[in-house]
Parts: structure tokens; C-alpha cells; sequence
């Protein structure tokens, strides 16, 4: 087969797809990627394997942009002769529905992972739905990476039940459970612990993620001065890039981020493993979110989860049983249920083993990746069957 996957953003292919892409390839199949320019371009480019195009979409909406972007984009699907173009993030999903039906692509995949709508308001959060209610309806087949995000979409309005699915238990791509654990091995959790200048004794909350606002980060930074008086070796890690452009976070909180005693802030890290190796638990305390697959990558080390009780997060964590969901925006029962673990070695080991063992089960990129390979398999078979 010859197949396209398509993301607004470098990023996004490699750190939530790289192993999925690299199953397409060693099943025999001709891959192109598609995405805008970015810092991690080139390594795309260095993947075996694969065909790399690169294509500026702008993540804002700009309608000359975009429409030079589509007309680039239906050139592109034109020549290649696609058996099927896959596409993942929203505007690189609306691009490619459009592109890919006025190029008479036979097979239109799009993936679901979290609407940036669905905290939002006005006419913005109007236009992104018209956005993806186009993508639903324009593609010849829709997946979510969570049976929650699925029920959210057609509560919507967004598609009806047969127009978009899951695979599996849901996530994007798994989790590669071995590469992890042998990653995190490569760092040794004292000298990570030491070079952050924290002590060998010390528990460790860690964030990973955009730093902000519709993170939870908000509430994570209040909500952390409140358990560092129950839990007064307590430190909070924050791994990830500031947004200040999309999503700034009020200054006095930025500030306590800098100037915090216990809290450390490392910025945008290629490998995060690296800093899950050395956290007591995982908090997410997001406002919206996809699956939330930093909680499997988490889960496949035996770490649990705090999270936010929404849409793709309540997949991602069993509540009581891999971790513990609370309210969003909750400084208190966040606080709480943070003390909670931190105070309880025996039940955080025990949902550490069941969110592992669940995502065992479940989430590994060898599962993943073959129900996808199955589903082009038989979406193929189907399409040549109907002619």
C-alpha cells in the first residue's frame, strides 16, 4: 500500500507516532510523512525508510496560509496516488479531508486525539467545531484514541456512532514498553536526582507536558504549597516547554515556577523517561486532553497517576485502581489526593503494579500497531471489494 500520515507539526509524528510509523515500514508498505518545518524535521528525514514533504500549516487559522497549504497539499495527494492518507491534529486534519476528497484519495483517515474547543468559547470554539465536524464528515473513516472522547464527539454533534471508532482499549500509538523501561535504565535515578538537586530521599511529583494553562499547571503550583505541609520532602518536577503565545500562564505563577524552593522546571526534554524513572507519581491535571499517553509511558515504569476526571483521561486511568481522578480545576481534592499517595507507599506501589500491568495488556505499540496495520488491511480489501 502506498500511505501518507499527515501532522500539523514535526513533533507530533515523532513522539506520538515514531513507532507506528516505523511498523508501517517493516510491513512492506511505502510511507510519505507529511507536516510543516519544525526543530525535529530533519529527524524525520533520517528515518528509514520513509519519504518526508515538508508543508507549512500554520496552527492558528490564516486563510491565505491555509489555502496555499491545501492547494500545496491536493498537488501533492495528486501525484502520489495514495491508497490511503492518515492524517492526526486539527488542522493538518482538516487540510488533509479537504485535499484528499478533491483528489479523489480512496481511503480518508483522521484520528482524534482531544478538542482544543472544548474549553473554550465564542466564535472560536464555533469555528473549530465546524472544523471538525468537516473532518468527520469529509473523511471516509474517523477513530478517537478514547471510547470517552468518542461518546464526547457525537454527543456533539460532531458524527454519528459509525463515523468514528477505536481501536483497542484507545491510544494513538501504545506505549513501546521495553524501549522505555531500557531508556530510563540508561539513566541512573541518583544522578538524575542529584543533577535536579534533589536529595536521594526526596518524593518527586512529575509533570510532563505543555506548561500551560489548560494543563492544570494553575492549580498544580497552588495546590502543591498545600502538600508540601503534609509531605515536607516533597518536590515537584515540571518537564515540558512554556506556551506563552497560546496559553500563558499569569505571571505570579510563572514566577513561582522560576523562584520555588522544591519546585524544578527542566523546559522541553526529548526523553522524558529519563524523569519518569525518578517520580513517586504522575499528575495531570488537565482541563482537556487526548488519551493522555504520558500516563501508559508512566504506567509501563510503575508509576501511577493524579489526574482530571475528563474526556480521554478517564480511559487512560482506572480511577482507585492505576491512579486517582479528581475535579478540574480543584485545588483542593488535587492537594488531597496527592497527599493521599504520597502518604500511602503500599497503595501507590499497589496501582504503580496495576496501572503496569494494564498497560501490559492493553497498550503496548506491538498491540497498537498491528490493530492499525489490520485496519488498513481491511479497509483496503473492502474499498477494492465495493468497485
Amino acid at each position: 500500500m502506498r500511505i501518507c500520515r499527515i501532522a500539523t507539526i514535526p513533533f507530533s509524528l515523532i513522539h506520538n507516532l515514531g513507532g507506528q510509523l516505523d511498523a508501517i515500514v517493516a510491513a512492506g508498505h511505502e510511507l510519505h510523512l507529511v507536516c510543516s518545518r519544525g526543530p525535529e524535521f530533519e529527524t524525520l528525514q533520517r528515518m528509514p525508510g520513509v519519504t518526508v514533504h515538508a508543508l507549512e500549516m500554520a496552527r492558528m487559522i490564516s486563510p491565505i496560509a491555509d489555502l496555499s497549504a491545501l492547494v500545496q497539499l491536493w498537488r501533492l495527494y495528486r501525484r502520489g496516488n495514495f491508497d490511503i492518507v492518515h492524517s492526526t491534529t486539527p488542522k493538518a486534519g482538516l487540510l488533509s479531508a479537504l485535499a484528499g476528497l478533491f483528489a479523489g484519495v480512496p481511503l480518508r483517515l483522521h484520528t482524534f486525539t482531544g478538542q482544543p474547543w472544548a474549553t473554550l468559547s465564542g466564535p472560536v470554539r464555533w469555528l473549530a467545531k465546524i472544523s471538525d465536524w468537516l473532518v468527520t464528515h469529509l473523511n471516509t473513516q474517523c477513530y478517537a484514541d478514547s471510547a470517552s472522547q468518542r461518546d464526547f464527539l457525537i454527543a456533539e454533534g460532531l458524527c454519528r456512532a459509525n463515523q468514528v471508532r477505536v481501536l483497542g482499549a484507545g491510544s494513538i500509538a501504545g506505549v513501546d514498553i521495553e524501549k522505555i523501561k531500557q531508556a530510563a535504565q540508561q539513566y541512573p535515578t541518583a544522578a538524575t536526582k542529584a543533577a535536579l538537586s534533589i536529595p536521594p530521599c526526596g518524593a518527586v511529583i512529575a509533570f510532563i507536558g505543555r506548561v500551560a494553562r489548560d494543563k492544570g499547571i494553575v492549580e498544580l503550583v497552588t495546590a502543591f504549597d498545600r502538600v508540601l505541609h503534609l509531605c515536607p520532602d516533597c518536590y515537584l518536577l515540571v518537564v515540558g516547554p512554556l506556551e506563552p503565545e497560546r496559553d500563558a500562564l499569569p505571571a505570579e505563577i510563572l514566577q513561582t515556577l522560576r523562584d520555588h524552593p522544591r519546585i524544578r522546571c527542566t523546559g522541553y526534554q526529548p526523553a522524558p523517561e529519563k524523569y519518569l524513572a525518578v517520580a513517586d507519581l504522575l499528575c495531570l491535571p488537565s482541563y482537556r486532553e487526548g488519551f493522555g499517553n504520558v500516563v501508559i509511558e508512566a504506567a509501563a515504569l510503575g508509576v501511577p497517576t493524579v489526574g482530571t476526571s475528563i474526556v480521554g483521561l478517564r480511559d487512560a486511568v482506572v480511577d482507585g485502581e492505576t491512579g486517582l481522578l479528581v475535579p478540574p480545576k480543584n485545588e483542593a481534592a488535587l492537594a488531597d489526593a496527592l497527599i493521599g499517595l504520597l502518604t500511602d507507599a503500599g497503595k501507590r506501589k499497589k496501582m504503580g503494579h496495576a496501572a503496569k500491568l494494564r498497560t501490559t495488556n492493553f497498550f503496548s505499540a506491538a498491540h497498537i500497531n498491528s490493530l492499525v496495520l489490520q485496519e488498513y488491511q481491511e479497509l483496503c480489501k473492502s474499498k477494492t471489494g465495493a468497485r
